[in-house]
């Protein structure tokens, strides 16, 4: 179904949601509801308008109502999205293996930024307990309350994890971020007669829309910052910049420059500067994932559906360069599993044991895949410390 939100201003922006959404219950549409009305009354305190990465914060982080902070929010086959460490411990026990000569060079010490149901660093502390490496702490920061709670489930039988409120003045050892950055709050922009606009959302006949205003000097200087060639781009283009991932970039390096060494690990989907903001993609990579469907409304049903864009690599590498940090490493996910074993985790499982070598395999393929995740994800790699040689090969940091 085809559909349009009107700005205030006329001009239309098309939507395509591509399949018919399951109806959410009727406790979930009351929260939603509540959502609303504080988004609402936001809009109105602040003159009838507020930035769409505003509104994209309280729509997922609002106390006790957005999507990562209410009890209704699910990961893997019963929720609304399935990440690498849900489809199968071989990421997390690659990954476990990736963090080894970080930490050699460091301290054995992990920092998570959201860390999920706790997948991930189960299948990392289990694998470094079967490689006899002893780890000092496993640190968590999250948001998210009810996400907490089950990561101190799924966690409960390891006395090195903890969980942190903010981000520590001084770190040291690996960070470690698996599909964080793309739900960081983007501003939207739009190239209208030459010169740019930022999208905000509006109230229009009670419901939400978009509308757009001239971009402050500040958001001006960003796109200049981040776009390459942004004067060469069609009118109407839309896309999305990044600030607050890059100012959370910042804050990351200031903990590890006050460290004793550190790198810190990101892995998530997103293009170099380069492929990202190509005249082609001109509505940008806004997408809404509700019950394994996507469609691209972020106005159905705030605070019940995971709203995310793209990362923007080289936007993020460069947060980190500016601030002091090195470039060690810039890769496709298939090939950074691939250099650090995976196949051979796989192998420990016999192909005769067609029962349990052919899922495990299926879901290797999942992750490698170029038309799976192998090639959309992307690991990027900053710190102080040095690249190990065996990664050396894999790097396409000059791709940024």
């Amino acid at each position: 179904m085809l559909w349009h939100t009107p700005y205030a201003s006329g001009y239309f922006f098309a939507y395509n949601i591509t399949m018919k959404l399951p109806e959410p219950s009727s406790e979930a549409i009351a929260s939603s509801t509540a959502l609303r009305r504080k988004v609402a009354d936001a809009i109105t305190q602040n003159g009838g308008w507020i930035s769409f990465a505003r509104y994209m914060e309280m729509a997922l982080y609002e106390p006790g109502l957005g999507y990562y902070s209410n009890d209704r929010m699910m990961l893997g086959r019963q929720g609304d999205f399935v990440t690498a460490p849900e489809i199968s411990p071989l990421f997390g026990q690659t990954i476990a293996q990736a963090i080894i000569p970080f930490m050699a060079q460091s301290a054995f010490c992990i920092l998570e930024i959201g860390a999920g149901s706790g997948r991930l660093a189960h299948d990392i502390l289990s694998e470094l307990a079967h490689q006899d490496v002893t780890l000092e702490r496993y640190d968590i920061l999250d948001l998210s309350g009810d996400l907490r709670q089950k990561q101190r489930k799924m966690l409960a039988a390891f006395d090195q994890v903890r969980w942190l409120d903010n981000l520590p003045e001084a770190f040291t050892g690996v960070i470690l971020g698996n599909e964080v950055l793309d739900a960081m709050p983007v501003q939207l922009v739009t190239k209208e007669n030459d010169a740019w606009h930022e999208l905000g959302v509006v109230l229009s006949n009670a419901h939400f829309a978009f509308d757009k205003k001239p971009a402050e000097n500040s958001l001006v200087y960003q796109i200049a910052q981040q776009i390459p060639d942004a004067e060469a781009l069609p009118e109407h283009y839309i896309t999305e910049v990044h600030a607050r991932a890059c100012a959370f970039i910042r804050s990351l390096v200031d903990m590890q420059k006050a460290g004793k060494g550190s790198a810190a690990i990101f892995v998530d989907y997103g293009y170099p500067a380069r492929e990202y903001y190509l005249p082609q993609r001109n509505r940008g990579t806004l997408l809404s994932y509700y019950r394994h469907r996507l469609h691209s409304d972020p106005f159905w049903y705030p605070g019940l559906q995971d709203i995310t864009s793209h990362v923007d690599f080289s936007a993020i590498a460069g947060a980190a360069i500016e601030n002091g940090m090195d470039l060690l490493c810039y890769a496709s996910q298939a090939a950074f599993l691939m250099a650090n074993g995976i196949m051979d985790r796989l192998s420990r499982i016999s192909p005769e044991d067609a029962a349990r070598y052919l899922p495990d395999a299926r879901k290797v393929n999942m992750l490698l895949s170029p038309a799976e995740m192998g090639e959309l994800f992307k690991v990027l790699i900053f710190g102080n410390l040095d690249l190990p040689a065996y990664l050396a090969s894999i790097d396409r940091s000059e791709r940024l």
